[in-house]
């Protein structure tokens, strides 16, 4: 009988890890920031049809980078869970940190069990009735879940885009900072973003109970300005 080929679990975890980060890496970034009003999210996007920025709840965003299928798949598992739990007890109980929670726990079990990780990042936003209270939860493909404090960076080139990002953003800011500040972020010196390209959504804290308001191409145009370095219309 031939014995089984061995692999040592530390190697395993690693080589697992390598192949989640590089899809994640073949994607395109986004940025999330809060500013005076509520939370912006910003994603580089081509397709006019597949959204990595969705709503989940009143005042909860759901964002994803990676493999579109395997992120969709999980907005479609939080959107159930958040309307079983808001039918079930009331609306005020669905909150983000618990589902950042099941978020966290799902990803685990897959990058532990399965054959094939998840190839994702996601992040689940929630807009306070206060700036004290805005949460981002940025959920990695083995499980890991962090607290962010301001803005956070999901994708490729994470590291050189969350450096522009932090000389950049400013705490609370008006709109046009925040989303000026996640443009050039993500564009970087060295090119410039169309607008078609973006994807830009926010959660307002003034609007009414559903909080979640797609911006458009024109507001975004309109906001930037046709003479910014890297942004062009």
């Amino acid at each position: 009988m031939t014995a089984p080929f061995y692999v040592a679990p530390e190697q395993m975890m690693q080589d697992r890890a390598d192949y989640a980060r590089k899809g994640i890496a073949r994607g395109r970034a986004m940025v999330a920031c809060t500013y005076d009003q509520g939370i912006l999210l910003c994603a580089e996007n081509p397709s006019r049809m597949l959204r990595k920025i969705s709503e989940i709840y009143d005042r909860i965003a759901f964002a994803g980078v990676g493999k579109y299928n395997e992120f969709d798949q999980l907005r479609i598992a939080g959107v159930r869970h958040a309307d079983l739990k808001g039918f079930s007890f009331s609306r005020e109980d669905v909150d983000a940190r618990s589902l950042a929670n099941q978020y966290a726990q799902m990803l685990g079990q897959v990058f532990t069990h399965e054959m094939k990780p998840m190839e994702v990042e996601i992040l689940v936003a929630e807009i306070g009735h206060d700036s004290v209270g805005d949460q981002l939860f940025h959920i990695l493909y083995d499980g890991t879940l962090i607290d962010e404090t301001g803005w956070c960076v999901l994708g490729g080139e994470a590291e050189a885009i969350g450096s522009r990002m932090q000389e950049q953003w400013v705490e609370g800011g008006t709109f046009a900072e925040a989303l000026q500040a996640a443009v050039d972020a993500l564009a970087g010196p060295d090119r410039s973003l169309v607008v078609s390209e973006i994807e830009v959504a926010v959660l307002d804290r003034a609007g009414p109970r559903r909080a979640f308001r797609r911006v458009e191409d024109e507001d975004v145009t309109a906001v930037l300005g046709s003479n910014d370095t890297n942004i062009d219309t």
